[in-house]
């Protein structure tokens, strides 16, 4: 049976389970507007600015493991998705992203809305297509989430013109996708595995970094299973927190720049480091010549181009996380039938009081105080009031390191931040793809005043598609990321920083239809959460804070993990950060 491109792209998408597009028409794309206004089975999100689309799709998918999927016409919409795209890719997110072209015979004559979709989404995707025939779309569809969804996670792109989606075609839908130059591995080498297992039961001081790709793969079971077994001690990445719990004994929380102490320190000083799921990011290892130089370091990763990339690794596993794990604690068992030696496990005990001692000597840790809200203390009582059960997004900047820092992380796949790209104004559209993957649920977007301002005007998407997003603007007039580098590292020379009360959040929800509430002293902290929890609709907390407030630990840039500083830093120590700043 015949059709047009715009009903085969609906049926197949049907086809693929998906269930939300998230998007914003325009004359490239209206075919399949036309079709969409009656085709059964899809809802459509309506966004206010492309980028806002993108985001969703990444929200919906990081807290689904589905891939999301986007909708944007031709030129500046496709542009404007780029950003989008791009933190997808950085954060190993799957989606599918659609945009308008215009038609094939007049791509390359300056058209009107004519833009390279594919030139310039090409570095920023894992792949793209251009769709030049319609008999080609269910196949290009196909090898589309194939590709997102399997290996290393990640955004494709297609491009559709709009004579496309016009003319009919065949619709052909193969069963199996088969491409021969893409064949991911998801075994890890058995030799690897049993010398990996070897390392790990003979260590004395092992520490396991786990990053976003555990989540990826729902490997978190598997993480749990060999850290119980093993007894070692586990530090997650930005992306990676939720994969182990926050409160469990052998957590060590997040490690890097803004790491705890005692996850900086135990990295340094361990003689295996076992790293899942991770890329040893820049902002995870500090200059590389100094991280875990004493380790032994073992690494599992999907990615065969990300292993030894950052850092040289000893045993390189390629594979799917929880495949690997799961043989990994298999060979682990195997391993600890011999007897272990009595210096392990003498050394194992020096090990974890060492541990215990960094945990008690340098807690994350703020000075309280009675007459101005510090932001640590706000996150504390978003964890408490909501019991570490919310779908938890943040934004970019100072917020978003207290978040990762002091709420209670429970469970996978219910934390949801720009990692790799550091995308300010990410957390309000992801906010709104989280709530519509999840109805009824509890989404709680911290924000910054500063992150919030980007993509503000998606409180009238939250208003008029019910998402009862409720978000926490941490407001400290200013982006305070940039006001704690200025201080630190460039002498307190503050320069284009400050967003001195403009707008006013309350009014501005409140134009939108939405909720917004205001407070200014620490004792009307929890009463607002608990009235903001408790409002089922989209509700703007504006939260007065100290706009002084740090975030430490912090490495400096070009500074190893062991350089923390710890709290506001006198002049000599701001003299020493200057001479080492080699980038932010």
């Amino acid at each position: 049976m015949k059709m047009s491109g715009a009903r085969m792209l609906l049926e197949c998408l049907k086809r693929e389970g998906v269930d939300t597009i998230f998007g914003l028409p325009g004359g490239a794309v209206l075919p399949i507007y036309d079709v969409l206004y009656d085709f059964e089975g899809l809802r459509h999100i309506l966004v206010r600015q492309e980028a806002a689309a993108g985001h969703a799709a990444e929200g919906y998918s990081r807290t689904t493991g589905k891939v999301g999927v986007c909708l944007v016409t031709s030129g500046p919409a496709a542009t404007n998705l780029v950003t989008a795209l791009q933190d997808a890719l950085m954060d190993s997110i799957p989606i599918v992203a659609f945009t308008g072209q215009v038609p094939t015979h007049l791509i390359g004559n300056d058209a009107f809305q004519e833009a390279d979709n594919v030139g310039i989404t090409r570095p920023a995707t894992k792949h793209n297509f251009l769709v030049k025939d319609g008999k080609d779309l269910g196949p290009i569809i196909r090898e589309a989430f194939h590709l997102a969804s399997t290996g290393r996670p990640g955004p494709v792109h297609v491009d559709l013109p709009k004579d496309i989606l016009v003319k009919e075609a065949e619709l052909i839908w193969p069963e199996r996708v088969h491409m021969r130059s893409y064949n991911p591995n998801y075994d890890g080498h058995p030799g690897q595995i049993k010398k990996a297992a070897r390392s790990i039961v003979r260590a004395k001081r092992p520490v396991l970094y786990v990053g976003g790709g555990v989540i990826s793969s729902d490997a978190h079971a598997e993480l749990l299973e060999l850290a119980e077994l093993t007894q070692i001690p586990v530090t997650t990445t930005l992306m990676g927190l939720g994969a182990f719990p926050s409160a469990h004994p052998l957590s060590l929380e997040m490690l890097g720049m803004h790491g705890t102490y005692y996850a900086n320190m135990a990295v340094h000083h361990s003689d295996v480091l076992l790293a899942i799921g991770a890329r040893f990011d820049d902002r995870v290892t500090g200059r590389v010549d100094a991280f875990a130089p004493s380790a032994e370091i073992v690494h599992v990763d999907i990615d065969p181009s990300s292993i030894s990339k950052n850092i040289k690794v000893d045993v390189p596993i390629v594979g799917d996380c929880r495949r690997v794990l799961r043989a990994l604690v298999e060979a682990v068992r195997e391993e600890l039938h011999a007897e272990v030696p009595q210096a392990v496990r003498e050394g194992r005990k020096q090990w974890q009081a060492q541990i215990a001692e960094w945990r008690e000597k340098f807690p994350l840790r703020y000075d309280w105080t009675d007459d101005v809200i510090k932001p640590q203390y706000v996150v504390q009582e978003v964890s408490r009031l909501t019991g570490g059960e919310a779908f938890m997004v943040t934004g970019v900047g100072q917020h978003q390191m207290w978040a990762a820092q002091y709420y209670r992380f429970k469970h996978p796949r219910m934390w949801c931040t720009s990692g790799g790209l550091g995308t300010m104004g990410y957390g309000l559209p992801t906010a709104m793809g989280v709530q519509a993957a999840h109805p009824g649920r509890l989404v709680v977007n911290v924000d910054g005043d500063g992150s919030f301002a980007m993509n503000s005007q998606e409180l009238a998407t939250c208003f008029t598609e019910h998402l009862p997003v409720k978000t926490v603007i941490m407001n400290n007039n200013g982006h305070g990321m940039v006001r704690q580098w200025q201080r630190i590292i460039y002498k307190e020379r503050y320069c284009a920083i400050d967003l001195p009360g403009i707008p006013d959040w309350v009014k501005l929800a409140e134009a939108y239809g939405c909720v917004g509430l205001r407070v200014t002293r620490p004792s009307e902290v929890g009463p607002a959460i608990e009235k903001m929890l408790a409002t089922p609709a989209p509700v703007v907390l504006d939260v007065i804070v100290d706009k002084d407030e740090c975030v430490f630990p912090m490495v400096p840039a070009g500074g190893a993990n062991t350089d923390m500083i710890l709290v506001a830093p006198t002049r000599e120590v701001r003299e020493k950060a200057a001479k080492s700043q080699t980038g932010f």
